[in-house]
């Protein structure tokens, strides 16, 4: 299904069948698969069975690339379905192991704020942010929905602006400023008589509407493909005509870096990378009907490996390792490069 298909034109239930299948044909994506079956089973209504997609995957959490981000979707789902104490007790959990990954911080604060816990909702979207961000760095994009989400909470409470508010606001690619959208009296312009008001909160309408649907229309990362030393070498002697794409393992990173900088200061937002092996490549080769020389393939593949759930996002976290392999810190490695 494609991420921008009309919803009412899903069937929810049967894409989650189908995605339910897909994660039994390639397990090492069961992870992502697995989420976004259990996201069609809460669209559809079938919040019980999305419970029980959660607890298939949390029945063994060391396998789980992100284990608090599924243990989030849990209690987010069975809130919505009058498991409170439940779903109090998973983000109580999540907030005490301080995940170094925003979405969890964002789920459990916005199920917070759906059921009008507002003053917890701003704790926990300020705990996320404060462990996240870094003073003087621009805030990686996964950070972003932390800081509007706490943007529009404190606007809920009357809260004056603080720096991180000013800082959503510079954040938002919108038409209409964060403190318009996130304006608590603008509930009362849908009953106004006024024209005016009307036309304006229409204007608002459509900026949000425009904001869903750029992320809709980026459901995973745009990624840059890495091979890890050993694969590349076994890929370039097994293709020696990729030798061309890839010089050295040295120049490789180097140009991952340089990428995705690039990228970054030409303002495409959600970044990522994606790791390579030899036999998936190939098998990816033969399911386009082409051969692994093909250059043109490499970025398909990347596009593939993100698709499925393989991305992992750029640049690392504060303190995170970097995403060369080399354990060293990001900050020390391939971070500490100058542009």
């Amino acid at each position: 299904m494609r991420p921008d298909t009309p919803a009412e034109n899903v069937d929810h239930t049967a894409e989650a069948a189908r995605l339910e299948r897909s994660a039994g044909l390639y397990p090492q994506d069961a992870e992502a698969l697995l989420l976004q079956a259990a996201a069609h089973l809460e669209l559809s209504g079938d919040r019980p069975a999305a419970t029980a997609l959660y607890d298939r995957l949390l029945s063994d959490p060391a396998a789980l690339d992100n284990p608090h981000l599924v243990r989030a979707l849990k209690a987010s789902n069975l809130w919505e379905y009058d498991h409170e104490a439940e779903a109090r007790a998973i983000i109580d959990g999540i907030r005490a192991t301080a995940p170094r990954d925003a979405a969890p911080w964002v789920i459990v604060a916005e199920a917070l704020e759906a059921h009008d816990e507002l003053e917890q909702a701003h704790e926990t979207f300020t705990e996320g942010a404060r462990l996240l961000l870094t003073d003087g760095e621009e805030p990686p994009y996964a950070t972003h929905p932390l800081l509007f989400g706490r943007h529009r909470v404190r606007r809920m409470l009357g809260a004056d602006h603080d720096a991180w508010d000013t800082l959503a606001d510079g954040l938002s690619t919108g038409p209409v400023p964060l403190d318009e959208l996130h304006d608590p009296g603008r509930v009362w312009s849908l009953g106004s008589d006024n024209p005016a008001e009307l036309r304006a909160e229409i204007s608002r309408l459509r900026a949000e509407l425009g904001t869903y649907r750029e992320a809709l229309s980026r459901p995973f990362p745009v990624a840059v493909l890495h091979w890890p030393k050993q694969e590349l070498t076994e890929l370039t002697d097994a293709y020696p005509s990729l030798t061309a794409e890839y010089p050295s393992h040295e120049a490789h990173l180097a140009t991952i870096e340089s990428s995705l900088r690039e990228l970054a200061t030409s303002g495409t937002p959600n970044l990522g990378i994606v790791t390579g092996t030899v036999p998936s490549y190939e098998a990816f080769a033969a399911s386009e009907g082409t051969t692994p020389a093909d250059t043109t393939l490499l970025p398909q593949y990347a596009t593939t490996l993100a698709a499925r759930g393989r991305a992992v996002a750029w640049p690392p976290q504060r303190g995170e390792a970097c995403w060369c392999g080399s354990g060293a810190p990001y900050g020390e490695c391939h971070g500490a490069q100058t542009e």
